[in-house]
């Protein structure tokens, strides 16, 4: 149930908030804080990580998160009340307010493999907490969780030898990376689950001093748990559908951005989420699903559990649509052929690479023997190297001799998209960077072997006049 406004305003003596400490200093700790302190002055704010190298990147100019506007909120409040540390035990004692923060990747072994969320990270904040906890501490789920996981974390908490008591709080994050400070700034709506009255209104508090009260939704723990699986759910299910029938435009020389403007124009369904392209990614969406078919799966819905597997089949089914028709149209084979690849981060305005479809398209370019020239103006070598040899594991987790070698030499990494597609059969654009679209096409085209191939795997260069200068142009959900 939605507790309405008035209900909220009712509860009285909730001790005001003046200590934070938030445990996990990734994408979704470190700017929820950074904003905390920035609109709470009054709010130390402490942010703790045992990685000893992220904690040093979030105190220097160069952040471990890159999201436009973030290092100016971060340099605001640094030092004055936002603080990074590995001072975990010290700031978990100070807290008034602990927020865990931590990843929940998906399992890759045991039960529940390749869908339930490893929960170990989970636990071991919740049993630190009990450990160093004194007094009486407000434990708020910060990470995405599968629904019930406030039980377990309570009945650790419940076992803490000092006697401190605890109040666990469902506060899950809604951030689209990109624009990550932007939707902490105006939030479409901040939900807190809670069944503590007093504790729901501390948090409340804290986020009403610059979140409209009108915008600060109340729920029980497991609706405000099973909200965040539902709603990631809900928006790649529209992706996955959209590309679904990019396939169908394709067949029938229909165009899937007509499409989709045509249906976005009815008020039921709405233009966000229309967009076709090579793949959904990112930290939440395949996790999310997939931990949701668990779920289902758990609690004996076979047939719902089928239901929403199907968003994830569709979007694996489309990453490998891209890759057979790159193969298919430079004649059958890519063996040995250079292949540009633009961009590597799962989307524009983030240097985020988890789950983004070009690790998978280039990990299936690399069987097919193709040499990649990679590019991104954000990403790193460093976690391009990881990220694809981590992809080219075999299911014991091994790198074999004849994958170690693809990657020794066949993939080349360049900080110059003219470096990726000089000499290159064909471009696979894969990141929607708003740099690409004013490349020097000229002088891409010209340094190209010829035929000159473009495939866009995010419509971005479709209203270019490609084809005036030579090159053949394809991108998602048309044909030309």
């Amino acid at each position: 149930m939605i507790l309405t406004q008035p209900q909220l305003e009712q509860s009285t003596n909730v001790e005001p908030i003046r200590k934070i400490c938030c445990i996990g200093a990734g994408y979704v700790g470190g700017p929820t804080m950074a904003m905390i302190a920035k609109q709470c002055p009054d709010i130390e704010v402490k942010v703790v990580d045992i990685n000893a190298d992220r904690i040093a990147q979030w105190n220097s100019d160069d952040l471990p998160v890159y999201e436009p506007g973030l290092d100016e909120v971060v340099a605001e409040s640094r030092g004055r009340n936002l603080h990074f540390s590995t001072e975990v035990d010290q700031a978990i004692a100070d807290a008034q307010m602990i927020f865990i923060s931590v990843n929940t990747p998906t399992k890759h072994f045991g039960v529940g493999a390749g869908r339930a969320a490893n929960l170990e990270f989970i636990e071991k904040c919740a049993r630190k907490i009990a450990e160093v906890a004194q007094g009486h501490k407000i434990v708020v789920e910060k990470s995405t969780l599968p629904v019930r996981t406030a039980e377990a974390v309570k009945a650790i908490l419940a076992g803490a030898s000092s006697g401190a008591t605890f109040d666990v709080l469902s506060n899950p994050e809604f951030l689209a990376e990109g624009t990550a400070v932007e939707d902490l700034v105006a939030p479409d709506r901040v939900l807190i689950g809670g069944e503590s009255q007093a504790a729901v209104d501390a948090l409340v508090d804290v986020y009403a001093h610059w979140v409209p009260r009108e915008k600060l939704l109340t729920t029980n723990l497991w609706s405000s748990e099973l909200s965040k699986l539902t709603a990631n759910a809900f928006l790649a299910q529209r992706v996955s559908s959209i590309n679904s029938i990019s396939a169908l435009c394709e067949a029938t020389e229909a165009d899937v951005d007509e499409v989709a403007m045509a249906i976005g124009m009815d008020s039921r369904i709405g233009p966000k989420f229309l967009k076709s392209s090579v793949g959904f990614g990112g930290s939440c969406f395949q996790k999310d699903i997939l931990n949701l078919v668990y779920l289902c799966e758990y609690f004996g819905l076979p047939e719902v559990a089928e239901y929403w597997e199907q968003v994830v089949k569709m979007n694996d089914y489309q990453k490998t649509r891209f890759v057979r028709r790159i193969v298919r149209t430079l004649f059958n084979t890519v063996s040995d052929k250079k292949i540009g690849i633009w961009g590597f981060a799962f989307k524009k305005d983030t240097n985020d690479t988890r789950e983004s479809a070009a690790i998978y398209i280039c990990r299936d370019l690399l069987h097919e023997r193709a040499k990649i020239s990679i590019y991104d103006p954000r990403v790193d070598a460093e976690q391009i190297r990881r990220d694809l040899a981590d992809v080219m594991r075999n299911g014991d987790s091994e790198l074999s001799a004849a994958s170690e070698k693809l990657l020794n030499e066949n993939v080349e990494i360049v900080t110059d998209i003219h470096d990726a597609s000089k000499d290159a059969h064909g471009i696979a654009v894969l990141t929607e960077w708003d740099e690409f679209k004013d490349a020097d096409f000229e002088r891409v085209h010209n340094e190209m072997k010829k035929p000159a191939f473009i495939f866009d795997g995010r419509n971005i260069l479709k209203n270019l006049p490609l084809a005036d200068i030579g090159f053949i142009y394809q991108g998602i959900g048309f044909s030309r």
